[in-house]
Formats: structure tokens, C-alpha cells, sequence
């Protein structure tokens, strides 16, 4: 499909302002924006700020607000170099087809300049404010997130959000790492929560645009092996999440703030994943549980990483 087919065919899916600017052929802040896929990049951005101010080290504020904004840059480049790559399949998506480059509204060489430049700079950047340790994982999520999971795992397995959902826990690491210098054990652990967290938070969206995926061609496990096997795998990972998020008691990383968090929101997602599990729904519009699995999983990061930085600061 080429770009020329793909502009042709965004004219019926996007709105008068939208027409106006496909007409005049050039992007706006919107659609740059658009590119570094801010809803993502707010929980990439928060679950590090979170590793950063729970590590035990002082960092100078302005350095440290200066680690954040790369953070986040980084994390819109890894989104814009997947936006670039995918440009085929989001225009066959009807939640994707409405981005810049499925719609026309921007050139893919502009694209990927702009993610090259974001990627370069946002890791220079952080080597220069606070350590290479931290400049380096920045790099190793960007690279991972663009070719490990969209380019290689996403249109070739099912299990691609499991093994590509590491791209997505590199944050909290890199926030620990730019505050100390290294990553011990409790990061590790918060890469952990995440990449456990992300195959049930993911699968739940899948279960409800599953017809996306399968008119794109992308072997989502709904797509591949049923909705059945998808809420049985979801269950299992929320149970694989609420152990991983227990593992700081034992080891005397967290105290009893955290400890009574991480226990009272995992029951919630375990009892809402059971839900889920035991559901027959067949029709996507009607996926009323998948849909709240969803909206909690997002919230149950913020909360848990909130009781992460809350914690550390009580036992400081």
C-alpha cells in the first residue's frame, strides 16, 4: 500500500480540521505529538520518575527533571519509530487509521528523521546530566521497543506483548539508574511488576478490538488462539503480577505502606482478571469486564509505584 493509497483512503476517516491540513500537506504540533504516542509515554514517564525518587540518593533537581524530560523523549521516539514502521497496519485499524502517518498528514522520511533525532538526543542528553548506566538502558528500551517488538515479535507470534512488553518496564530502571548509577535488586523487581503487568493490561484491550487486529493481520493472541485461551493467559499473568509485586516484603526492600498497597490493588486485579476469566462474551462492544480489567491495570500502576516513592520516603 502505498503512501499516496493511504492519504486517499484517510479522507473518509478524518474530520473537517483534519481534511484541511491533509489538503495543505503538511503536519502540525498535533500530529508530532500525536507521533510520540503521549498516553503511552505518561506511564513510561511516571513509572521512572517514580524509580527516581524512590532510589536511595539524592539528585539535584534540575538534573533530575532534566532525566525525566529524556526519559520521555526517549520513550515518544521508541512511539514515533513504531508509528513509522507501522504505517500500513494502523491504517487498517480503525483506532489507528486516524494517526499521522496512516492519514496521510506526514511524510514517513519526516517521521523517522524526527525519531532519529529524538533517539539521539534524549541519550546523549541523559549521559551528559547524569550517567552513562542510565544513558545506556535508555537506549536498549528505544532499540527493543522499535526492532525486538515491532518490527521482529509483533507480526510474527502471539506472545509478541510478552517478550516485547520489556521494552515497557525499562523506565523505572532508568529512573533508579539515573539517580544512583546502577540497578540492584529493587528495580529489578519494578521491571518485573511491569513487564508482568503489561501482558494482562494488553490482552484485556485485545479481547474488545480483536477485529482490528484480525483485519490487519496481526497474530494477537485473541486473533491466534481464541478468546478463551486469552482470558485463561490473563488470569495467569495476574497472579504471576501479584506475586512479583509481594517479592519486596520477603526481601526487606518495601515496608508495610507498600506491602498493604500492593496486597489490597492486587486482590482487586486478581478478583477483576477471575471476571474476566469466568466470561463468555463473545461480542466486543459488550466486554464489559475486559473493559474495566483494562481501566484498573491503569490505575494500578500509577497507585503501585505511587506506594513505591511513598514508602522509601517513610523508611528514609
Amino acid at each position: 500500500m502505498s503512501q499516496t493509497d493511504l492519504a486517499a483512503g484517510a479522507g473518509h476517516r478524518i474530520g473537517p480540521e483534519g481534511s484541511a491540513r491533509l489538503a495543505l500537506g503538511g503536519a502540525d504540533w498535533r500530529d508530532y505529538l500525536a507521533l510520540l504516542k503521549p498516553r503511552v509515554m505518561s506511564l513510561a514517564v511516571f513509572t521512572a520518575l517514580c524509580g527516581l525518587l524512590a532510589a536511595p540518593a539524592p539528585v539535584h533537581p534540575l538534573l533530575g527533571m532534566v532525566a525525566i524530560l529524556m526519559i520521555a523523549v526517549g520513550a515518544g521516539a521508541a512511539g514515533a519509530f513504531n508509528q513509522w514502521i507501522e504505517i500500513e497496519t494502523d491504517a487498517l485499524m480503525k483506532r489507528t487509521a486516524g494517526r499521522p502517518l496512516p492519514a496521510g498528514r506526514m511524510e514517513p522520511a519526516e517521521a523517522l528523521a524526527f525519531a532519529i533525532i529524538l533517539s539521539v538526543g534524549s541519550v546523549a542528553t541523559l549521559a551528559l546530566a547524569t550517567n552513562v548506566v542510565a544513558a545506556l538502558l535508555l537506549a536498549a528500551g528505544i532499540l527493543f521497543y522499535a526492532l525486538v517488538y515491532t518490527r521482529w515479535l509483533k507480526p510474527r507470534t502471539p506472545q509478541n506483548i510478552v517478550i516485547g512488553g520489556a521494552a515497557g518496564a525499562f523506565p523505572p530502571m532508568i529512573g533508579w539508574a539515573a539517580a544512583t548509577g546502577d540497578v540492584t535488586a529493587f528495580p529489578i523487581i519494578l521491571f518485573l511488576i511491569v513487564f508482568f503487568w503489561t501482558p494482562p493490561h494488553f490482552w484485556a484491550l485485545a479481547l474488545f478490538v480483536a477485529p482490528d487486529y484480525s483485519r490487519a493481520g496481526i497474530p494477537m493472541l485473541p486473533v491466534t488462539h481464541g478468546f478463551r485461551e486469552t482470558r485463561k493467559q490473563i488470569l495467569g499473568y495476574t497472579v504471576a503480577l501479584v506475586a512479583v509485586s509481594l517479592l519486596p516484603l520477603p526481601l526487606g526492600l518495601a515496608g508495610s505502606l507498600y506491602g498493604a498497597a500492593a496486597a489490597a490493588l492486587g486482590l482487586v486485579f486478581l478478583a477483576l482478571a477471575v471476571l474476566v476469566f469466568r466470561s463468555a462474551e463473545a461480542n466486543p462492544r459488550a466486554m464489559k469486564e475486559e473493559k474495566r480489567l483494562f481501566k484498573f491495570s491503569i490505575l494500578y500502576l500509577f497507585l503501585l509505584f505511587a506506594a513505591v516513592v511513598a514508602d522509601a520516603w517513610m523508611r528514609a
